[in-house]
């Protein structure tokens, strides 16, 4: 059908109240705009990263490698106690948790992640740490790439919940990377009505593909797992400090509508 020909059967029948399903609409049961349509708005333009995996414009920069001004620690708020040098911060052991000083809810996060090139012990002795969404919701960060544990403990799980599709590590103290998809869950007087949900690629590979998350995350131990509790709309980003010296490095976060 030539163009002409299509655009007045779609106003044909737009004029005569009718949905134009087929031809006509972009997008079925909406038809503010027919296919094709020059008026329709186009999408804002973002500049994206020079380099696969740098910030594209509008980002909030968490830590560019230089300072840990973005972040506080999570046992006070005080100053970040762990090493910041030569464009990586490394957890410092025992020195606890840090948080980011901005609060956020859903968003698409990108984080890299080093454990040490020494591998010293096993199962979750090796490069733990891991990044809380919201404070709350845990993809695991772990030397995953032949020391073993169990399947929903190890890299780029979602804590106790459920293990990636695949492992997709690559040797103790090489770089590796996590983009994070994440929608928060929806609370409305006092439970849940929509829960929250994962997309994660780990060094680019899909590892969970909007996965609803059941509930919390958590060792089975004093800190179990458990349904959702209620918290606000936002709240800050953390890093784990699991005693061992895991690196971190380019992280930005672009909030989603």
């Amino acid at each position: 059908m030539k163009v002409k020909k299509m655009l007045v059967t779609c106003a044909t029948l737009l004029s005569a109240g009718l949905i134009c399903t087929t031809i006509g609409c972009a997008e079925k049961g909406r038809c503010r705009w027919i296919v094709h349509d020059m008026s329709r708005p186009r999408p804002p333009v973002v500049t994206p990263g020079e380099q696969p995996g740098q910030p594209p414009s509008g980002a909030i920069v968490l830590f560019d490698g230089k300072d840990a001004s973005q972040w506080v620690s999570n046992k006070d708020g005080g100053p970040v106690r762990w090493k910041v040098e030569n464009g990586y911060m490394e957890v410092v052991k025992e020195t606890g948790d840090i948080r980011t000083k901005q609060s956020f809810g859903d968003c698409r996060l990108h984080i890299e992640w080093a454990t040490p090139a020494r591998v010293n012990g096993s199962g979750q002795d090796t490069g733990n740490s891991g990044v809380f969404l919201m404070s709350n919701y845990e993809v695991q960060i772990l030397d995953s790439y032949s020391s073993k544990t169990y399947a929903d403990g190890q890299a780029a799980a979602l804590y106790g919940r459920r293990p990636p599709s695949v492992n997709a590590c690559r040797p103790p103290g090489q770089w590796q990377s996590f983009d994070i998809i994440f929608h928060r869950p929806i609370f409305k007087g006092g439970k849940v009505r929509r829960r929250a949900t994962f997309t994660v690629l780990h060094n680019g590979v899909l590892v969970h593909d909007h996965y609803e998350l059941p509930g919390g995350t958590g060792w089975r131990g004093p800190h179990a797992i458990s349904e959702y509790e209620e918290h606000p709309d936002k709240l800050p980003i953390l890093l784990q400090d699991h005693d061992s010296a895991v690196r971190f490095r380019n992280i930005w976060l672009v909030e989603l509508p």
